[in-house]
């Protein structure tokens, strides 16, 4: 870079493109990718002085004036060297991020990492056009701290928040959970609405709907609805409240439930009817355009009529102001510059005539709370805007759809209003039992379409959509008579609250005054990434998991996932960036409560009464008050025999349960659909599998059995009867108990063999678990492993000194393995271990061997235990007269006499007959303690061919 040139950074390479195409050569202009530097993500990341401190902990020093530990990111390091080699030859630098508090971080940053010896000038704009930038060139401002420490406050309590509450979440529901100061609150919204939705109790009523016709007129056949009988109104769906019972309201106005059957009796009565037109009311109508387009506005229109995602549109969004097409696309202000509505006027005279302008231009006022006016609406960028047709042919898809509705919105919005006439027709006829029948018909006609011509605003309400649309009566007169052409008796039944959409989410956390417009695409895709939505169709669905969290949250954190505290702190971080509030204060209140910063002001958070003590103290103090049972726990309702039906929530998954029962839960069922019937159908599926559930592979959502087989029990990872395909299988081997196996091991288990390393020689080492033990192969050479923890533990260098020492010859098999060891016999000095046999688990001392009472627990066996055991079986055998003797390797007595080997056969024999269970009561003291195991083999098991170690020959 030649000297006399300027630097200019902004965020994106696409965007330096763009602008480096409108200067000179004299500017050179580079980006730095995003945010340089941000607090650590994780505990490699956090600088040397702060491991093993509080502050590197949370990444944030709370005892020195809440002071952000920021490091560089490891992929930045590279980019920074540019920027730092560059700015070295700079005359100047301009920073040219964008224009809110995240791009103004971001130009600091630079500063304070770039640390420039050459003047330093603050670009600001909203449009990237070269007027703009030629314009932010000739009046460019400092840094703005105050949008810089309230970028900072709202980063450092978003970590606080998140640091402090998600490890709540990871001890007492599951790991790699994660809650959020806004994504919290939108997860409790869709817990709430789902809550509605699982209590909800539909109603049954029915309605009358006729066709009229005038006589001798063709064409004139328009529809009206029974609304009332005998001046009674008759019910609609709005009559009804969520227990599927008529409001007070309606009680009180006493209004008529239509059943099914006295609906199709009047329609019966009607069928050649005349009805009289009773009056006619005729109203204007005008409508009047929506405003510009701001981020949140965009995102839910965007959604509605292209069905994108709000990320979708955001990216889209992106790409278009980056390239100059859009106005800046993060903002939540419907103003638009006076060149812009100039710009505007023109383009309607010219396009559809001066009777679409209206006199003076449209002024909008933002109506949303904590709105900053700092920013344009989003509106096409320039004073000559490209028609969509032009831009569809230089951008993708999703970028043309995107334009063409800010293009339309944006003309719309400075156009004549739409205006027309409504008519509301009563009609009036006598049925056959005396009783009058009054019907209602209304109609629409626009007049004048205004900004209907290029524009209709979409709605979140189908019914409203339909009411809003044009519809034509024909001329009708007071005391005219109309015949009954057609009539139709339809049974209806009241519907759930609707589930919130990505665009209808946006606009109530946008009505609560709760997170920022260019937050929201964010927290949506958050929510579901995590686990606690999922999408069907356009509709948000909370899952179970979100039911754990939100129940947690609201019973020992109430504070935060209150929407109106949330929205508080909100007012706060805006106070903050109007230089009325210092965030240091502010930050000590929400963290350590009132006692410290001094009194609680408008928008700390502390004024709630639920934080007095502070965040770091609630969640100190709530955690062993929390119990993990109960917030896991979500009533279904209970079975026929009044037993409770529940969902659990669990480390591995979500499952139901019914006493002891369990049973899987389709990953497709939404909770509102989970009703006490369905329940019972799932817990009888589990129980009909022939097999046992331990819950869901968390990576795969199979289901995972323990099921009995002909050889033994066995886990199977799938179900081939809903799969459809052949699920694996891993058979259960000491000292794994297929009635006590978690699905933590389970899971292990499943995941053999595995792969060790490659050797060499090239060969890959595996682990495996066969049918004699825990054992590695190397192509077609084997060893034994000692443990089966070793299976999931054994290094690459580890086997490969196993595989260089020569293979054993000792009949010692692998199946013979340590399960713990239970401490030292205090009379002997020999350590008592539990081990687990080809037959089964065994105590031994070293010289006396003891199978595990069928009555015991593997797990439950303590030292006491083993040493009473193996002082019973000592008795038994020196009560028998038989000697405890060594056998050398190959299984003989190291007695030369004939005697002592005479002695070792009789010995086997008794251990041979102790062995069997018909004649073991009989030879033993006790039942259950059965054998005396040579190395806890079975005795004339020994092949004679059996070379390998662990694995058959």
């Amino acid at each position: 870079m030649a000297h006399g040139k300027s630097l200019v950074v902004v965020e994106s390479p696409a965007k330096a493109k763009t602008i480096a195409s409108y200067l000179g050569s004299e500017f050179i202009v580079e980006s730095s990718v995003g945010h340089i530097r941000d607090l650590p993500k994780s505990a490699d990341e956090v600088p040397e002085e702060f491991r093993g401190t509080e502050a590197g902990k949370l990444g944030v020093d709370v005892e020195n004036n809440f002071r952000p530990i920021y490091v560089i990111e490891p992929e930045k390091k590279a980019v920074i060297a540019k920027l730092k080699k560059l700015l070295s030859q700079a005359e100047a630098l301009y920073l040219a991020t964008d224009g809110d508090r995240e791009g103004e971080s971001i130009a600091w940053h630079l500063t304070e990492v770039l640390r420039p010896k050459v003047p330093v000038r603050r670009m600001v704009f909203h449009e990237i056009t070269p007027k703009a930038i030629q314009e932010a060139l000739r009046n460019p401002r400092d840094i703005d701290r105050r949008l810089v420490n309230a970028q900072e406050a709202r980063r450092i309590l978003d970590r606080l928040y998140g640091w402090e509450v998600s490890p709540v979440l990871w001890k007492k529901i599951m790991p790699r959970l994660s809650a959020g100061r806004v994504q919290s609150v939108a997860t409790r919204l869709l817990v709430e609405c789902e809550r509605e939705r699982m209590a909800f109790t539909p109603a049954r009523y029915a309605g009358v709907r006729v066709s009229l016709v005038k006589e001798n007129e063709p064409g004139s056949e328009f529809e009206a609805e029974l609304i009332a009988i005998d001046g009674r109104r008759v019910a609609t769906g709005k009559d009804f409240d969520e227990r599927g019972q008529l409001k007070d309201e309606s009680q009180n106005q006493r209004v008529i439930v239509l059943g099914e059957e006295e609906a199709n009796r009047i329609a019966s009565a009607l069928r050649r009817a005349t009805l009289e037109v009773v009056s006619i009311e005729r109203k204007p109508y005008r409508r009047s355009p929506s405003p510009p387009f701001m981020t949140s506005t965009l995102q839910q229109e965007a959604g509605r009529k292209l069905r994108f995602s709000a990320q979708r549109t955001m990216k889209a969004a992106q790409r278009l102001y980056e390239a100059g097409y859009i106005t800046y696309m993060r903002t939540d202000s419907t103003t638009l510059a006076e060149s812009a509505i100039e710009t505007a006027r023109k383009l309607i005279s010219s396009m559809y005539g001066g009777e679409y302008l209206p006199p003076s231009p449209r002024k909008y006022v933002n109506k949303v709370k904590n709105a900053q006016e700092a920013h344009e609406a989003i509106r096409p960028a320039g004073e000559e805007w490209k028609h969509p047709e032009a831009v569809g042919g230089e951008v993708d898809s999703d970028q043309a759809k995107v334009y063409e509705l800010i293009w339309k919105r944006t003309l719309a919005s400075q156009m004549q209003d739409a205006r027309g006439e409504s008519v509301s027709v009563r009609l009036r006829c006598a049925l056959p039992d005396g009783r009058v029948a009054e019907f209602s018909a209304s109609g629409l006609t626009i007049e004048f379409p205004g900004f209907l011509r290029v524009y209709v605003e979409g709605s979140d309400d189908p019914e409203a959509e339909l009411e809003s649309r044009e519809k034509h009566l024909p001329k009708l007169e007071e005391s005219q008579l109309l015949r009954c052409v057609n009539v139709q008796a339809k049974s209806h039944t009241t519907q759930p609250p609707p589930r919130y959409t990505e665009a209808s989410l946006t606009k109530k956390l946008e009505e609560l005054g709760v997170g920022r417009p260019s937050t929201y695409a964010t927290i949506l895709s958050t929510i579901q990434e995590r686990g606690y939505v999922a999408k069907r169709g356009q509709a948000l669905v909370p899952t179970f998991l979100a039911f754990a969290v939100t129940a947690l949250l609201e019973r020992h954190f109430p504070a935060l996932v209150d929407y109106a505290f949330t929205a508080h702190m909100e007012d706060g971080l805006d106070s903050i960036a109007r230089g009325e509030t210092e965030p240091v204060p502010w930050l000590e209140r929400f963290y350590f409560g009132q006692s410290h910063g001094g009194a609680s002001q408008e928008g700390h958070p502390s004024s709630h009464h639920a934080l007095e003590l502070g965040l770091h103290r609630l969640v100190s103090e709530q955690l062993g008050d929390i119990d993990a049972r109960e917030i896991n726990t979500i009533p279904i309702g209970k079975d026929p025999e009044g037993q409770d039906i529940v969902v659990r929530v669990g480390r591995f998954g979500v499952y139901l349960q019914r006493g002891e029962d369990t049973a899987p839960i389709p990953e497709d069922l939404a909770p509102d659909e989970l009703k006490p019937e369905k329940a019972l159908e799932l817990l009888e599926q589990a129980k009909n599998s022939g097999g046992r559930w331990l819950g869901n592979d968390p990576e795969t959502g199979l289901p995972v059995y323990v099921r009995p087989g002909r050889y033994g029990s066995y886990l199977m990872l799938g179900d081939p009867r809903t799969d459809g395909e052949k699920p694996k299988t891993v058979s259960i081997a000491p000292p794994w108990d297929p009635a006590t196996i978690t699905l933590e091991e389970a899971l292990r288990l499943l995941s053999l063999p595995r792969v060790v390393g490659k050797s060499p020689d090239g060969k890959e080492i595996v682990a495996h678990l066969g049918k004699f033990g825990p054992y590695l192969s190397k192509g077609e050479e084997t060893r034994s492993l000692d443990t089966p923890e070793q299976l999931f533990s054994i290094t690459l260098e580890e086997a490969l000194a196993r595989f260089a020492q020569p293979k054993g010859r000792t009949l010692r098999s692998p199946a013979s393995v340590v399960i713990r060891e239970l401490g030292s016999d205090p009379s002997s000095g020999r350590m008592i271990v539990l081990k687990s046999g080809r037959y089964g688990p065994y105590i031994t001392d070293g010289e006396i061997n003891v199978s595990i009472p069928k009555t015991s627990s593997v797990d439950e066996i303590t030292l006491e235990d083993a040493l009473s055991l193996i002082e019973e079986r000592r008795a038994a055998v020196e009560a028998e007269g038989a000697p405890r003797q060594k056998t050398s390797k190959k299984g003989k007595s190291k007695s030369k006499t004939a005697s002592a080997s005479s002695t070792t056969k009789e010995t086997s024999a008794q251990i041979a007959e102790c062995s069997s269970p018909r004649r073991r009561k009989s030879r033993l003291s006790q039942a259950e303690s059965s054998s005396v195991v040579a190395d806890g083999q079975k005795p004339g098991s020994r092949r004679k061919n059996a070379t390998q170690e662990g694995v058959p020959s």
